[in-house]
């Protein structure tokens, strides 16, 4: 028997490399501007169909709505509210850093903290 494909669902913490997440930022700084077409995309961000609709899928499976109307590309929200989706690249942290930065309040601090306390049990 045949083994079925099975569609896992996408996760925005897929890791990107640095190249990538400035590719992506620049991308959501063309759009931006105002709706682009796939093509002008493509030739500004140097990059081939591949390459633009993986970078497509990522910044969707992040909850980043880039709706096409007419044509053309566009943001769904404002820049502000997309960038606190947008994947970031591993800053390489040693677990020492890793507890100095995940001191404070905010949800970014707890998330930093359930991650480490992930690491040392």
């Amino acid at each position: 028997m045949a083994k079925g494909r099975t569609d896992k669902p996408h996760t925005a913490a897929r890791a990107v490399t640095l190249d990538r997440a400035a590719r992506l930022y620049r991308l959501m700084q063309i759009l931006n501007e105002g709706p682009q077409t796939r093509q002008g995309l493509m030739k500004r961000l140097r990059l081939d169909v591949r390459g633009f609709y993986r970078d497509l899928e990522l910044l969707r499976s992040a909850g980043i709505g880039l709706p096409l109307s007419e044509g053309r590309y566009q943001l769904e929200k404002s820049m502000a509210d997309l960038l606190r989706l947008l994947p970031f690249p591993d800053p390489g942290l040693t677990l020492g850093e890793a507890f100095e930065l995940s001191k404070g309040r905010s949800p970014a601090h707890a998330k930093l903290r359930k991650q480490i306390a992930r690491v040392v049990g």
